[in-house]
């Protein structure tokens, strides 16, 4: 039998370990690169939040680097490509990675904020935990960025009939925008979220859709001139979304990242009530209550025809509706079984 060298063998085994050790000690200490999309870059109000929610993630075991895109469409791709680790976009963008909580975004299916701060709370909870994970993304957090209001640039563009063979932008990764502006018989411009605005402030497209966030950073004002308005009936609710590729993250984190981000739900919502008291008076127009039950009646149909063509989470549909119902028990829909 050969005889064993124990001095070489020791040193084997202590270079083994030591080779270990560095191996784990690298993987222990690397970033997460977080790739965060805001308008305004690094001066954002969005940045600014993803600084904190950065800070805390140390807590929980992470050790992420910020890095500002202007563009969201290249913050969703550089994603794909595994050149961010995570990603904090706009939950539109973000239904590619989780049609569930992509669906929140769903035309007209939350209609006030105290629905929707019930939704954002029930999805903090471990029991939804399942649902935030499709894939290799894992929705990680959501908050509220404010309800989405359609721009006109002449306040006689009061309702439906006045609307049909007008100009809307709409953002051209998301099929359901499209469909919703034909079937109004208006005319859908293909946008993205860079250049809408500049189309509607330079008289290309005669309405836009927008949260009251976004109206001053994009100078929408100069699309509504002196003739137009912001009509004062939530058309969807925008959200946030903080997604990563749990691979790259500690164990558990996801769920402490939910319920975090759910402690900071009232502070959004204070800030889009103000951002929304700011806005002079002068443009905003009320929608006539005859007008109202068609509306939310013409919603309420495309919510499930584009269901049906899966761009929308039936299960998602159906938790919405029971928030809705919880608010609004009498209201028509709540003894139906189609969505």
């Amino acid at each position: 039998m050969k005889k064993i060298n124990v001095s070489r063998m020791s040193r084997l085994v202590a270079t083994a370990m030591l080779t270990t050790g560095v191996m784990f000690s690298t993987a222990a200490e690397a970033k997460q690169k977080m790739c965060v999309f805001d308008l305004l870059g690094t001066q954002g109000d969005v940045y600014a939040l993803m600084k904190d929610y950065a800070l805390m993630a140390n807590k929980w075991g992470a050790d992420i680097e910020l890095k500002p895109y202007t563009d969201e469409r290249i913050v969703a791709e550089d994603f794909k490509a595994g050149q961010c680790d995570g990603i904090s976009l706009t939950g539109l963008r973000g239904r590619q990675f989780n049609t569930f909580t992509g669906s929140i975004d769903s035309i007209g299916a939350i209609t006030s904020y105290a629905e929707m701060r019930d939704v954002l709370t029930l999805l903090s909870n471990p029991k939804i935990a399942a649902n935030m994970t499709s894939g290799n993304y894992e929705v990680v957090g959501i908050m509220p960025l404010g309800a989405g209001y359609l721009l006109v640039n002449d306040r006689a563009i009061n309702n439906l009939s006045k609307i049909s063979g007008k100009k809307i932008a709409v953002l051209d990764y998301d099929k359901s925008q499209a469909k919703m502006v034909q079937k109004i018989g208006a005319q859908p411009v293909a946008s993205d979220i860079t250049n809408f605005a500049g189309k509607f402030n330079n008289g290309q497209v005669d309405v836009v859709a927008a949260p009251a966030i976004a109206i001053k950073p994009l100078e929408l004002y100069k699309g509504l001139g002196t003739k137009g308005a912001i009509v004062r009936f939530p058309i969807v609710q925008i959200t946030g979304n903080i997604i990563i590729d749990p691979k790259k993250f500690p164990a558990g984190f996801g769920q402490k990242s939910r319920e975090y981000v759910a402690t900071q739900i009232d502070k959004a919502f204070k800030t889009i009530e103000k951002t929304e008291k700011d806005i002079a008076a002068k443009y905003w127009m009320d929608v006539a209550e005859a007008d109202k039950p068609g509306y939310i009646k013409l919603m309420r149909e495309s919510r499930i025809s584009l269901a049906a063509d899966g761009i929308y989470d039936k299960k998602m549909l159906g938790l919405l509706k029971k928030v809705r119902c919880k608010h609004n028990p009498a209201s028509f829909e709540c003894a139906l079984k189609d969505e």
